[in-house]
């Protein structure tokens, strides 16, 4: 069997090592939301979707806090008895954790990203990024076309894998009418 082939098991049941899983999910509490790592911590995963262990690839790691988000608060004026305080994101956190990671490092762009850990409170994605502008990047064939200018801010434009599935982009043909090439322009066309 193959290294990463036991990696993958490894991460099909992450809380058996208890003392491990805590450890880790106690240190990752105390960093800051958005931390820059050296290495992925599932290497299999991070492999499958693009990383590479080469110049102008980084890893980050984003932390999302779960729970229902909260509309703010109306300042004035009358408003119906029905006029809810949840509010219910069609993103997940998966994707959210992405457009956050995009924020912090602007000259960068997503690739990709992937589930590590979570609690009752936060959900820990890492999240592959790519600098476009670097010249081993651009030399390599397989990555260069991210370097197009149209890819910039694909996150924004949910082109990623999380962003796909929030657009129902997952499935096509019957069933999928409705999705393409938006669920926008097809109310449009009502």
């Amino acid at each position: 069997m193959s290294l990463y082939k036991h990696i993958r098991e490894a991460w099909t049941k992450p809380q058996q090592n208890k003392e491990l899983w805590r450890e880790r999910l106690l240190a990752w509490k105390q960093e800051n939301s958005t931390v820059r790592i050296e290495r992925p911590t599932r290497l299999d995963r991070a492999r499958s979707l693009g990383y590479k262990a080469k110049q102008g690839f980084v890893m980050v790691r984003q932390r999302v806090q779960r729970g229902g988000h909260t509309r703010p608060k109306i300042k004035g004026g009358r408003r119906s008895k029905k006029f809810g305080t949840r509010l219910s994101l069609r993103k997940s956190y998966q994707l959210i954790a992405e457009e956050r990671a995009q924020k912090k490092y602007e000259n960068l762009t997503v690739l990709n990203s992937y589930w590590v850990a979570q609690d009752g409170r936060h959900v820990w994605y890492e999240v592959v990024l790519v600098d476009s502008s670097h010249p081993v990047i651009k030399a390599d064939p397989k990555i260069n076309w991210i370097a197009a200018q149209k890819n910039k801010s694909r996150v924004f434009h949910g082109v990623t894998s999380a962003g796909k599935k929030a657009r129902g982009m997952s499935g096509k043909g019957k069933g999928y009418e409705k999705a393409r090439p938006s669920r926008r322009a097809h109310l449009r066309t009502q």
